[in-house]
């Protein structure tokens, strides 16, 4: 049986849910669903939608909102704190070492082919240090529970993670439906995530920034499927948002079109991928970046969030090596444990992965949103004759795992509380010091038994409640 994170096996309530187990037990289930619909229409009224690449209905969508939250003891999210800013530091720490001195290649540690060979490993950083030595200003560690005080770390979103702003207002929905609810329970606070996130990339911002930085949101533009977070961080932080066509190189700096004229930015932080970011050293017919960027940026000129060539430390190939890069440069074993990984580009590993396809997960190393991979106990023969044709094409693309038990929580269902599998993605600042916001983006598989949790596979999401005790 999966770990409930609310209920014993004798069902009673586990002490960070006793006070929402005792409040709920005397609510009507018919009010609740009322409240769930009301819900849905505050965030229907707010615009929060996202698109699904590769639908034939592409309209934009509500992500589903459960009003039951997942809550997290405050010893509980003192462990994990303390893991996941190990895992940051570290992940740091390789970016800086694989673009200068490559120490973890030649003592052994990591390959230099997955290094070299990776489409996400960008030449153009070599030896290039950005402003502040920080790399990863925003980390998005996506974490799987399977029992008590047992967590995993699942993947590293090093590049642009997304979905911070469900997290903002999941918790200004609950607070404004339960406010009684916030008053039981001691629950630390996210909501001023947008202010830390403006602080922090401030405090990056280039040596010869004169005065307070001028901070910028970089978005591809209103048809990317998470336009409303850019636009909804951006007016947060008292941001400009900008598209590439707002932008240009004035006298070394990267400019951008006010009513006043072309205005210096100092800070930008861009959800824009690596390759459409400056058309004169990657993609030459990107219309989404800035002709010039690059330049400016190794001159010192312009702080960029993330760093350009992070892709390479959320790469799920790099991921299994995890393990030994926290311990190279931490000096210490991993206090938080990777997910069992089978390397499909390594022949012993793929043959077990084709003769255990249908036990295992897979997914490409580059995916992400849940696209591109198998569930192989939910998947037909066919899907599994399928995929293991790919897997024999192109085994360098895939890694396997083990289809882990993941911990659940309840949903509101028509029936009343339904247990449903759930993961986890903490939002981590990094500039002169780490911040890590208290709980995070609970993901929630909606469909009984479904382990999948990501919202373009029919996900929904949760408000975190980390306790004060």
């Amino acid at each position: 049986m999966p770990f409930d994170e609310m209920l014993t096996s004798d069902s009673l309530p586990r002490a960070p849910y006793k006070g929402y187990f005792n409040w709920h037990s005397e609510q009507k289930t018919s009010d609740l669903i009322k409240k769930s619909r009301d819900a849905e229409n505050i965030f229907r009224k707010t615009g929060i939608t996202f698109a699904v690449y590769g639908k034939e209905d592409s309209s934009e969508r509500l992500i589903p909102f459960d009003i039951v939250p997942r809550i997290i003891s405050g010893s509980e999210w003192r462990k994990l704190a303390q893991g996941i800013e190990q895992r940051v530091m570290a992940l740091n720490a390789f970016l800086d070492d694989i673009y200068h001195k490559q120490e973890i290649i030649k003592a052994g540690r990591v390959p230099r082919a997955l290094i070299e060979k990776n489409d996400a490993f960008l030449p153009e950083m070599i030896g290039m240090r950005p402003p502040g030595g920080v790399y990863t200003h925003i980390i998005g560690t996506d974490i799987v529970r399977t029992g008590e005080g047992e967590f995993y770390v699942l993947e590293d979103n090093a590049r642009t993670p997304s979905g911070v702003s469900y997290m903002l207002e999941n918790r200004e929905t609950m607070m404004q439906m339960f406010p009684e609810l916030f008053h039981l329970n001691k629950v630390r606070p996210v909501e001023n995530y947008p202010k830390l996130l403006r602080h922090s990339l401030a405090a990056v911002a280039p040596p010869g920034c004169d005065g307070k930085p001028r901070i910028a949101v970089l978005t591809p533009g209103i048809f990317n499927s998470a336009y409303y977070e850019h636009a909804y961080l951006a007016d947060q932080m008292g941001a400009e948002l900008v598209e590439g066509s707002d932008l240009r190189v004035i006298n070394g700096k990267v400019a951008m079109r006010t009513v006043q004229g072309y205005e210096a930015i100092d800070v930008l932080y861009r959800r824009v991928d690596d390759d459409y970011l400056d058309p004169l050293t990657f993609l030459p017919n990107s219309t989404l970046g800035v002709p010039g960027i690059m330049d400016v940026y190794r001159a010192g000129n312009i702080t960029i969030a993330n760093a350009p060539g992070t892709g390479i430390a959320d790469d799920k190939a790099i991921y299994s090596y995890m393990p030994e890069i926290v311990e190279f440069y931490t000096g210490r074993k991993p206090m938080l444990e990777n997910v069992p990984t089978y390397r499909c580009s390594e022949p012993d590993m793929l043959k077990y992965v084709l003769e255990h396809l249908a036990e295992l997960v897979v997914k490409e190393v580059h995916g992400s949103g849940g696209y591109g991979m198998l569930v192989g106990p939910a998947a037909s023969k066919r899907e599994l004759n399928e995929f293991a044709a790919k897997l024999k094409s192109r085994p360098s693309n895939y890694i396997a795992q083990p289809t882990l038990s993941l911990s659940t929580v309840p949903i509101l269902t028509k029936k009343g509380l339904a247990p449903r599998h759930v993961d986890l993605r903490p939002y981590v600042l990094v500039s002169n010091k780490v911040q890590i916001i208290p709980g995070g983006l609970t993901r929630v598989a909606l469909k009984e038994g479904s382990l999948v949790v990501n919202s373009s596979q029919g996900g929904g999401t949760k408000d975190t409640w980390v306790l004060e005790d």
